[in-house]
Order: structure tokens, then C-alpha cells, then sequence
């Protein structure tokens, strides 16, 4: 959507403006509530030591699972949980709570379902697809080179961009048809790592569908927001 004038609250159905500032500091972003919704639903949270991701309200006992399949658990508490889903390559997760935000990445590499090594990290004024690409960096560090390996992510954006868009933007020296790339200073070398890393395969998992790993990654991502990681 290029007219931010008209945006319509997802919550309320109002229009509403978004402030010029944040459009500027977070490129391609529209928010989806209005700024009076997203106060209120952030007062009814309560503080941030009592949200899981997202900015949602934790149930007693430290997990909540929101409307999207977010829950806010622990590495402990996901292997105890949650057993299925592939146990060989590694598994990257981002987010940011709320959007923009703080946030926190997190990747896992896993041969045989035991942990090879793993990486997380936080951004204190950030964006979900920022942190999806930052795991996807890690991941990168994480595999030596010429070791093949699938890497996994739960953003679908994050692997059509490198696998099928940004071939593109580079033939048009890294630039879109409609508009700047966004997020050029991680998409870039992002793509040119996996390029010459053919050894690589970038795959969509999909997101809170029991499998194991995927749920691993998010611990690490939201590790920031909690006491214990």
C-alpha cells in the first residue's frame, strides 16, 4: 500500500494517519491498528514482564498461545512439549513485540535432534522481518562452509526474497520497480551468502504446527523477553 493517508484499523474500523516518523524509521511498515487500539490492547497486556510475544498477556504459569499460534516458552519447556516435526539442519526464528519494536532472533542447528550449536540475540528497535533475516545471518555462522545443510524459517517472505525476488533487484542495482528494496543492508548480503553457498537450501517450515525445532527457534527469539531462556 503506498497511501498511508487511508489506513483502516483492524480492530476498530476507523481510518486513521500513521505518524510520519515511524514511517520513516521503518520503511514498508502499515500498521494495522490505529493508534488508540494499539494503546488499548497494550494496557490490557500489562507490563512487559507479564506479555509473551507479541505484547500478549501471559497465563499464570509463564505461557500464553495467542490468537496466531505465539507461545512463550522456554528451550526446557518446548523439548518437554513438543517432539515432531524434521531433527536435522537449522531452524531460525525473528520477531518483534510489538511491530516495530523490541525484538529478538534466534537459530538452532540440530543433527539428529541434538543441538550442534545455537545463536540468539535482541534489537531494541527493530522489526519482525529484520529479526527473520538476522536468524537467517546466524544461521549462516553457524554451518561451516561446504557442509550441506537445510536451513529452515517460518517466514515465507524472508525465503522468497532471497530465493526469488532479490535476483532481480540486483539486476536493477538493488532497486524495485516500485521503490527502494527494504532492509537492503541484511536481503544483500544475505543473498550473495547463498549464493555462493550452494551447498545451502533455503526452505519455509511452517509456523506453531508442533514442530519441535521451529518451536526451539522461537524460545531463543523471544529469550530477551524473558527471565529464562
Amino acid at each position: 500500500m503506498s497511501d498511508t493517508s487511508d489506513l483502516t484499523c483492524a480492530r476498530c474500523g476507523t481510518a486513521f494517519t500513521p505518524r510520519p516518523e515511524m514511517l520513516a524509521k521503518y520503511p514498508g511498515w502499515r500498521p494495522k491498528e490505529c493508534p488508540v487500539c494499539y494503546r488499548k490492547a497494550r494496557d490490557e497486556a500489562g507490563p512487559p514482564s507479564k506479555r509473551g510475544p507479541r505484547g500478549k498477556a501471559l497465563r499464570a504459569g509463564g505461557s500464553s498461545r495467542a490468537a496466531g499460534g505465539e507461545e512463550h516458552l522456554t528451550r526446557a519447556q518446548v523439548l518437554d512439549r513438543y517432539h515432531d516435526g524434521p531433527d536435522t539442519g537449522v531452524f531460525t526464528d525473528g520477531s518483534s513485540i510489538p511491530n516495530p519494536g523490541p525484538g529478538g532472533w534466534g537459530a538452532v542447528y540440530v543433527q539428529d535432534g541434538e543441538v550442534v550449536g545455537e545463536l540468539h540475540g535482541h534489537d531494541p528497535a527493530t522489526t519482525n522481518n529484520r529479526m527473520e533475516l538476522r536468524a537467517l545471518q546466524a544461521a549462516l555462522e553457524l554451518v561451516p562452509e561446504g557442509t550441506p545443510a537445510r536451513i529452515h524459517t517460518d517466514s515465507n517472505l524472508a525465503v522468497r526474497t532471497i530465493t526469488e525476488w532479490a535476483a532481480g533487484w540486483e539486476k536493477r542495482g538493488w532497486a524495485r520497480k516500485t521503490g527502494p528494496v527494504e532492509n537492503l543492508d541484511l536481503v544483500r548480503p544475505l543473498y550473495e551468502a547463498f549464493r555462493d553457498r550452494p551447498e545451502l537450501e533455503l526452505v519455509w517450515i511452517k509456523a506453531h504446527a508442533g514442530n519441535r525445532w521451529n518451536e526451539y527457534a522461537d524460545a531463543l527469539a523471544t529469550a530477551w523477553a524473558r527471565d529464562e531462556l
